[in-house]
């Protein structure tokens, strides 16, 4: 492996991990704290920005990778031996040694005859196409109890990441993208991987390999893990704690209604007591009233008032106690995991590499 290819896979590990995690996601956050832009730019700008920081770390990758046998020779994943071998004797001309001045002219044609070598067998050319330069360095083939393996150890150890990451209610709908990501690219990269073909359309990209496509997937994974984390941080609704805040409200209007209600009921045995006549008292404070030569209970004012009061007062002992329960139900969001996370990604990177 190259010094460049050997910088690459360390920019895409545990070092591009921590470049996400410690840079990205806190200016994110910057971007998308409350009152710093309308919300729709808020979020415009995140993804602006996630978007941008994501191709240019791939860019830079990418560039140091190299192009790839296809792009090198100038053909196309459907190119024909034939087709290959012209290329590459076009491509030999201009870059021997003896015929170019250039000081790297060496290195190109070393490069241009490899490619041509690797492509013009096609076993080669499929075990280039699944697992890039190094599977034919390592002359590695199919193998569908490793690919499982494989599979399991970088799904399983991104899911742990995953999930400590987003420990707390506010990470909730964050963890559902991202473990919704981690599907569809679980099958995107076992398409690419167990069938015989290239399911990308040539048209599209004539010279993307599948081994490239999964590369890009786990690379770009990161930035789209982070993202979702910010987004899902910024879009959460809490509402337990608007729930919270109306049961506190009301029970406050409760309490100004019965201080309301309280006074009127004094108000009115004032005016029972100093008021009114014995004819009106009678009337007012009557428990009997003939009607049509028959005794029908009429209700007094204040009973009415009474009865009203005491029913408020038992819906703000109710509203008291949902409220006794919200402020006691523990807060679940801890920054522990947030380490535990770190820890345990350092283990894996270290176990597996």
């Amino acid at each position: 492996m190259s010094e460049g290819e050997s910088s690459g896979d360390e920019l895409s590990g545990l070092s591009g991990f921590f470049f996400y995690v410690f840079i990205v996601h806190p200016c994110t956050a910057w971007i998308l704290r409350p009152g710093r832009f309308e919300r729709k730019k808020s979020i415009m700008y995140a993804i602006a920005f996630l978007a941008a920081i994501a191709a240019i770390k791939t860019g830079l990758e990418m560039q140091q990778k190299g192009p790839n046998y296809y792009n090198l020779l100038g053909v196309t994943r459907e190119s024909n031996p034939l087709e290959i071998k012209r290329a590459y004797k076009r491509l030999s001309l201009q870059l021997h040694p003896d015929k170019n001045p250039s000081p790297d002219a060496t290195d190109k044609f070393d490069a241009v005859k490899q490619a041509y070598d690797a492509l013009m067998d096609m076993e080669f050319r499929e075990v280039y196409n699944k697992f890039g330069k190094e599977g034919i360095k390592a002359n590695k083939r199919y193998d569908e109890t490793q690919f499982l393996l494989e599979l399991a150890i970088f799904y399983i150890s991104w899911g742990m990441m995953v999930f400590m990451l987003t420990l707390g209610k506010r990470s909730g709908e964050a963890r559902n993208w991202c473990f919704t990501g981690m599907v569809v690219m679980l099958v995107v990269e076992v398409t690419m991987m167990t069938s015989s073909t290239n399911p990308i359309p040539t048209w599209l990209f004539p010279a993307l390999t599948e081994h490239e496509v999964v590369w890009l997937l786990h690379n770009l994974f990161p930035a789209f893990m982070n993202g979702c984390r910010s987004l899902g941080a910024y879009l959460y609704v809490d509402l337990d704690a608007q729930t919270r805040q109306l049961l506190v409200a009301l029970q406050e209007q409760n309490k100004d209604m019965l201080l309301v209600l309280r006074d009127i009921q004094i108000g009115v045995q004032t005016v029972q007591a100093h008021g009114w006549g014995g004819g009106g008292r009678a009337a007012a404070t009557g428990d009997v009233a003939a009607a049509g030569g028959g005794a029908i209970p009429r209700a007094t004012p204040t009973g009415k008032l009474k009865e009203l009061q005491d029913r408020l007062r038992s819906s703000n002992t109710n509203v008291a106690q949902a409220v006794q329960q919200i402020n006691g139900q523990p807060n679940k969001s801890s920054n522990m995991g947030f380490y535990l996370m770190i820890l345990g990604y350092i283990v894996v990177a270290y176990l597996f590499q």
